[in-house]
Order: C-alpha cells, then sequence, then structure tokens
C-alpha cells in the first residue's frame, strides 16, 4: 500500500495539496543539487579570493654584450635590509600592550588631577587604532636604528610610509635601510643573527654599466616600475608585485621583451588579518635573454675618446654586413647614475646639458659638402657631368641676381669633377646642380632612403629628415621653388637635412656599390652578414664614372685635399669633408662634417663624423675638425683588424 491508496477517495484538494508539496520538495532538492554542481566553481574561486593571495616576482635582465662578448651591460646585487611584518606581530603586541598601559595611566591620572566638578561625566577613551600604529612604527624605528648603529647611516621611515606599505604590499617585506653599500651589507650579515633576527638582507638587481658612458645612447636605460593592472593576472586573487625593470630607452627598450626575465610567482593562503599562513604554489623567476649586439666596445671606446668634449656624434658600419661598429654621441651621461633610480639632480643636469638627445640619429642636420657626393651621382647618371666636363671657380656664381660664393676666395679656377670634390668647389656644384634640376638631386637622393628613417633598432629616431622639392617647400613654406634653393641643395645646404647616421649609411652604401645600406646593431656571422640584403639597387655608373668619383674622394685625403689630416701611411682612404651653417641655441654656427672608407681598393668600414660649434666666433671645418676623429677610427680598425685593413697581423 503506498501513499495514494492510504488517501483514496479523500478529497481531491488534499491531493492537489500533496502534489504541490512533493513537487515542491523534488525542485528544492534538485535546485540544491544543481546549485551544488554548477556553482561550485564559483564557490571556490570566490574562497581563493578572500583566503588566498599572490606575490610576483620578476627575474633579472639578460645582459647584454659587444660583437667580442665584452659585457656592455649586466646585473649588479641591490641590496636592502628589510623585514616581514608578520615576522613582528608578537613584538607589534608587546609594544601595543604597553603603550596601552602607558595611555590608560595618563588619562587616568590625568582624571584624578582635575577638579571634581570640572570632571567629565565619562572616562576618555584612548585612540586604539592610533596606538596600534604608534607601537608597530615604534618597532620599525628601533629596527632601524639598529641597522643604523652598525652601518653608519642615518636612515628612517615615516608612519605614513608603514601605514602605505601595510595596507598595500602587506605580504613584501618592508624595507628599512635601502641600496646598501658591499661594506655596509658585509657588516649587517656579520653582525644580525641569520634566524633570531627578524632583519633580512634583500637582495634585488639593478643595471650595471662596466664601462660607464661608452655607448650610453645606444645601450639605454631602465627604470623601475610597478607592473600595470592590466599585465597583472585577472583571476581575482588579490596580487603582491615587486617592481620590475622596464627599458626606457636605446636597446634596452626596443628588445624589452627579449631582455626582461620571466616572472616567478607565490600562491599564499592567509589568515584571517592578511598575514601568510601556508604557501601553496611556488614558480621562481628565470633570468631574461642575453643580446649580442654589433658594437666593438674598442672602436666606441676611440670614436669617444677622439671626440671628447665636443658636442656631436660619431659612426662606424661594417660596410658589407650593415654592422654598426660605434655610434657615439656627445654630450653623454653615466648610466649607473641612473639605475636603480635618477636622482633628480642627475636628471637636471644630463637635461640642462642636451645629453639625453643621441645626436647621431634623433637630430639631423644640413650635411653639407658631403652631399656633393650625391650630386655628383645625379650629374653622372644624368649624362651632365662626363669625363671631359669642367666649370671655371672664380670665387663666386650668378644665379639671377643673386651672388652665390665659394669658400675659396679667389677660386680654384678650371676643375674637373675629381679636382672639384678634392678642394670641395662651390661653383661646380652650383653649375652641377643648376642643369640637372631639383627634381633630379631630389629623385637621386630618394634611391640612396635619404628622404626617411634608418629603421636601426633603436627608439625614437627622428622623421625630421628633409629632402627638399618644389611640392614640399609650397606645402611646408608656402613659397615657390627658385633656382637659388637648387643651388643651395646641390652643396648640402638650404633645406636639406640629414642625420650623421644616414649619411654613414650614404658613405657606406657608395662604398659597396649600391643605393641602400640597412644598418643594424645586432651582431652576425660572417657568413650570415655576407648575405644581408640592403633592399638597394646598384648605383648605376660604369665603371669610368665610378673611378672618376672615386679618385676625387681619394684626392680629398690626399696632400692637397681639404681631408689630408686624415691620412695614414699605407691605408688608401676615399672621403669627403663638409661645412654648414647650422642655427643652434639662437645663433649662427658652424658644422663639421666628414664621411670615408677604407680601405679605398676594398671597402671594410664606413665612418661618418658631425661635429656642431659651439660659438660663433669659433670655426669649425670638416678637414680640421671633423678628420682627425675620423682617422682615430681607421687607426683603431688598424689595431683590432689589420688583416681586413689590409695590413700584416702582428704578432704577440
Amino acid at each position: 500500500m503506498n501513499i495514494f491508496d492510504i488517501h483514496k477517495g479523500e478529497n481531491p484538494r488534499l491531493l492537489l495539496f500533496i502534489w504541490i508539496v512533493i513537487a515542491a520538495t523534488l525542485a528544492l532538492i534538485v535546485g540544491l543539487g544543481w546549485q551544488q554542481l554548477v556553482s561550485r566553481a564559483e564557490y571556490e574561486a570566490l574562497e581563493r579570493r578572500q583566503t588566498e593571495r599572490r606575490v610576483l616576482k620578476p627575474g633579472p635582465r639578460g645582459n647584454i654584450y659587444d660583437r667580442n662578448g665584452r659585457l656592455l651591460v649586466g646585473n649588479r646585487p641591490h641590496y636592502s635590509a628589510v623585514v616581514y611584518l608578520d615576522d613582528l606581530r608578537p613584538e607589534f603586541r608587546k609594544e601595543y600592550s604597553k603603550i596601552i598601559r602607558a595611555e590608560r595611566d595618563r588619562l587616568s591620572q590625568q582624571y584624578n588631577n582635575t577638579p571634581e566638578q570640572e570632571r567629565p561625566l565619562d572616562l576618555p577613551l584612548p585612540n586604539y587604532n592610533q596606538l596600534q600604529w604608534t607601537a608597530r612604527h615604534a618597532v620599525i624605528l628601533r629596527y632601524i636604528e639598529q641597522i643604523n648603529a652598525i652601518t653608519g647611516r642615518e636612515d628612517s621611515l615615516s608612519e605614513s610610509h608603514l601605514i602605505r606599505h601595510f595596507n598595500e604590499q602587506l605580504l613584501l617585506p618592508l624595507p628599512l635601510v635601502d641600496d646598501l653599500s658591499p661594506n655596509q651589507y658585509a657588516r649587517l650579515v656579520e653582525q644580525i643573527h641569520p634566524v633570531h633576527s627578524p632583519i633580512k638582507i634583500h637582495t634585488a638587481f639593478a643595471r650595471y654599466y662596466p664601462y660607464k658612458s661608452l655607448a650610453a645612447h645606444i645601450l639605454g636605460y631602465v627604470q623601475s616600475k610597478l607592473p600595470s593592472s592590466q599585465e597583472l593576472p585577472s583571476d581575482g586573487i588579490k596580487t603582491y608585485t615587486f617592481k620590475k625593470q622596464v627599458g626606457k630607452t636605446g636597446l634596452e627598450r626596443y628588445f624589452d621583451s627579449h631582455l626582461s626575465g620571466t616572472t616567478g610567482s607565490e600562491i599564499w593562503r592567509v589568515d584571517p588579518l592578511g598575514f601568510q599562513d601556508t604557501r601553496l604554489k611556488m614558480l621562481p623567476p628565470n633570468q631574461g635573454n642575453d643580446l649580442i649586439t654589433s658594437i666593438d666596445i674598442d672602436l666606441q671606446a676611440a670614436a669617444e675618446t677622439a671626440l671628447g668634449e665636443r658636442t656631436g656624434a660619431v659612426i662606424a658600419l661594417d660596410i658589407q654586413t650593415g654592422e654598426t661598429l660605434t655610434i657615439a654621441s656627445h654630450p653623454t651621461y653615466d648610466q649607473n647614475k641612473l639605475s636603480p633610480f635618477i636622482p633628480r639632480r642627475t636628471f637636471e643636469a644630463i637635461n640642462n646639458s642636451g645629453a639625453w638627445l643621441n645626436r647621431s640619429l634623433q637630430l639631423s642636420y644640413p650635411p653639407g659638402s658631403t652631399f656633393k657626393l650625391l650630386t655628383s651621382i645625379a650629374g653622372m647618371r644624368s649624362g651632365v657631368i662626363t669625363k671631359t666636363t669642367k666649370h671655371d671657380c672664380q670665387g663666386v656664381y650668378r644665379v639671377g641676381d643673386r651672388v652665390f660664393r665659394c669658400h675659396a676666395r679667389y677660386g680654384h679656377g678650371l676643375v674637373d669633377q675629381a679636382a672639384a670634390i678634392e678642394g670641395s668647389c662651390n661653383v661646380f656644384y652650383y653649375a652641377t646642380g643648376l642643369k640637372i634640376g631639383i627634381d633630379a638631386i631630389s629623385a637621386e637622393a630618394k634611391r640612396f632612403g635619404m628622404h626617411e628613417k634608418t629603421g636601426i633598432e633603436v627608439p625614437y629616431e627622428t622623421s625630421r629628415i628633409v629632402v627638399p622639392t618644389k611640392s614640399w617647400k609650397r606645402e611646408s613654406i608656402g613659397a615657390g621653388w627658385v633656382p637659388g634653393d637648387t643651388a643651395n641643395t646641390a652643396i648640402g645646404q638650404g633645406y636639406l637635412l640629414m642625420t650623421p647616421l644616414r649619411m654613414a649609411t650614404f658613405i657606406a652604401s657608395i662604398a659597396r656599390g649600391e643605393t641602400r645600406t640597412k644598418p643594424t646593431l645586432l651582431a652576425l656571422s660572417r657568413e650570415d652578414g655576407m648575405q644581408v640584403n640592403h633592399e638597394g639597387e646598384p648605383i648605376g655608373l660604369s665603371i669610368q664614372q665610378q673611378r672618376q668619383l672615386w679618385e676625387g674622394m681619394e684626392k680629398v685625403v690626399g696632400d692637397k685635399g681639404t681631408g689630408r689630416l686624415v691620412q695614414i701611411d699605407n691605408l688608401r682612404i676615399a672621403g669627403k669633408t663638409g661645412t654648414a651653417d647650422f642655427r643652434a641655441h639662437g645663433k649662427e654656427v658652424n658644422l663639421a662634417w666628414f664621411i670615408g672608407f677604407a680601405p679605398a681598393e676594398n671597402p671594410q668600414i664606413a665612418v661618418a663624423v658631425m661635429v656642431e660649434g659651439t660659438e660663433v666666433s669659433h670655426s669649425y671645418h670638416g678637414g680640421s675638425t671633423a678628420g682627425p676623429i675620423a682617422k682615430d677610427i681607421f687607426l683603431q680598425f688598424i689595431e683590432k683588424y689589420p688583416e681586413r685593413a689590409g695590413f700584416p697581423i702582428r704578432k704577440n
């Protein structure tokens, strides 16, 4: 007999009620079961958010080396004396009890000493929350005083800093004394008990630059910062994270993801107050990838020494591979003073000197007479310059009603192309430029990529590179093109603007017989380097035309040439000097240029030097100012790579 038989014949309403109760009970059971099954993950996630915490610790960055394996950027230990607040909880409670007793005694005494008619109805209560922070701060200060006594420092820590750390970084160590010197670190390790003392030595890593300011602009520097919320896991678990080093400039920035270490993580179960209880998971951090650059630190040192205190830039390229052997800019700075943070005084000093700017690729300048090589190529390709072409230079050249002058006051006389390059004759190039026209000059410059950035692997390369055209002047200046503009452009003046790096790729391209050179800061094997596609095309000169051009360039470094100070015994050098007018700091000054390559018979290294004038009264000339700097680079190249320079290898 079942329940339905028992109630058989009873009121149908009663049966309906029973059915409703049964259905409701079943629905409740099914609902609870469903909720238990389906919502389990949600409840588990909620429990994790309430009881688990994550700690992230970035791995050290990878090292940066020069082409010969010498360390350019590494990591040095950065020591701090720290405490974990969890370890101090018994002392916090003890200090708090002591302060509470003292405060109660003080209030009681104050109450008893007050005349009865003036006493408040209730005994005033102490501010327990504030006294708790006072107690914690007192404990922290005692440990800082202990560290100061050992190290001879005078550090302190504000109560507000402690509160902020407690509320925002509870699971991370609280730094008591930061950036310990090796001597201070050694004394602390010797005098603080590793088990009984809550003071611990925390080791992080700061960037270290063994060559100080050498190649500073190319290597770059890092900045310590906390990851953004978008970079943190999104599973809802509260996350504490140490600061990570992020590339700010140079290779450090461009290859930041390559150099950055893998972040380690720990998952902790915490108690109701948020302190560590049990570590559930741990994934250690790993160091980032290393980077081998094309830089030769010996050539870099030679370039920066030769440049000295003068403002300017020096670049040396491997002609075949495009590898950047040297890229120097001055004024410069010591990156060690920027790690792990930049002091305000250091920042202002660098900023006021203009040292933040990498003059090799972040600033553009009129290239002066070095651009005459481009005008020569355009002239030969258009048929305007031939083997027999000559112009009579009397020191002046008329363009309409304007008089354009040659730097040789009384002129060069009758000159062909080789002599014009050797003596840097303006008149020859005024005449050539006006015959071929600005369209041909601009088109030739664009074939060499001189209208655009080089694309080298550092950020912030300027796009302010100007190869003027008629349409450019109309749109940018709001005026029409005149013949005088063509004359100025033909000698590298007027509206032309180039970076020193671009001029280095230009002379490397001429040496290799192609229109493009793709510079790189990464080391290539000789096998890979010989197969580099520079994405150019043959210059388009006949063998005879190329000989005419190179003859003039070698004469530049000859006994009568403008670059004679670059001469080196037994090394054939082809080059071009340049002097340009430039407006800097509100005044007109000279720019000194030299671009060249060697050995002329088997080109291996291309060099570009630019020196900014600083005073109007001081004349800067390509041959006398920039030339000797280039000579030092060639000499160092011979010393380092005698076989490639065509010299016998010296035995040790």
